[in-house]
């Protein structure tokens, strides 16, 4: 165990970012759920907007804690095409998983944004946050997302992650931010003592409190 809880994760990891802080071209990007209250830490120790990068993980038929690739917002799509053919899924299951995640990328969407629009990301550094790093599915996803919406750069902040993972992310962006990378890592969840999984009601309470324009803003 290295961190008490994902509050503890998002002060230490701002202690690695300094060179960030109060900086105008630069936004964080949570991933939800888990790298919400990460950023949250981040945005208020950095004075530093905070916004979501919604991703949803592509798991495994009947097995779905194991990623085959992921989604984000704006259409980005990451398979692990070598997983996919060596375990057999066809292109029929992949599809059907990809909708139901679509439908859900769409309802956390109008959860936890309602009527915003998306972060304006065009020529602005993006840092995206998340709890941890297992397989990566998640953060390819993301990347690619944060590219195509027009990001000059695009640094992945997470506490820790698997070292594999880490070194193959670290050749596609233009940071990686991780003061733990393990091998083997065996799961994000055990190198923290409290791994509950975050609620809606506390994203979008995080969302309101950092996001521009919200309560610390104007505290």
């Amino acid at each position: 165990m290295i961190f008490a809880d994902r509050k503890q994760a998002g002060q230490a990891l701002a202690q690695s970012l300094s060179e960030y802080a109060g900086r105008a071209d630069t936004v964080l990007l949570a991933l939800p759920r888990g790298g919400v209250p990460v950023a949250a830490e981040m945005a208020s120790a950095l004075r530093l907007p905070l916004d979501i990068l919604l991703v949803r993980k592509l798991g495994v038929p009947e097995h779905e804690e194991y990623a085959m690739g992921a989604i984000a917002e704006g259409g980005s799509c990451y398979l692990d095409h070598a997983l996919i053919h060596s375990l057999g899924i066809t292109d029929e299951q992949v599809a059907a998983i990809r909708r139901r995640e679509e439908s859900e990328l769409q309802r956390r969407g109008q959860a936890y944004r309602g009527a915003a629009a998306m972060p304006n990301l065009s020529g602005r550094t993006a840092i995206l946050v998340d709890d941890g790093l297992a397989t990566g599915a998640t953060m390819l996803a993301a990347i690619s997302a944060a590219r195509d919406m027009g990001a000059a750069a695009v640094v992945v902040a997470v506490p820790v992650a698997a070292a594999e993972t880490g070194h193959r992310l670290e050749a596609l962006v233009d940071a990686l931010i991780c003061p733990h990378l393990i091998e083997p890592l065996r799961g994000v969840g055990l190198w923290y003592e409290d791994f509950s999984q975050v609620p809606d009601e506390v994203v979008t309470r995080l969302l309101s409190q950092y996001r521009p324009g919200g309560d610390h803003d104007r505290s």
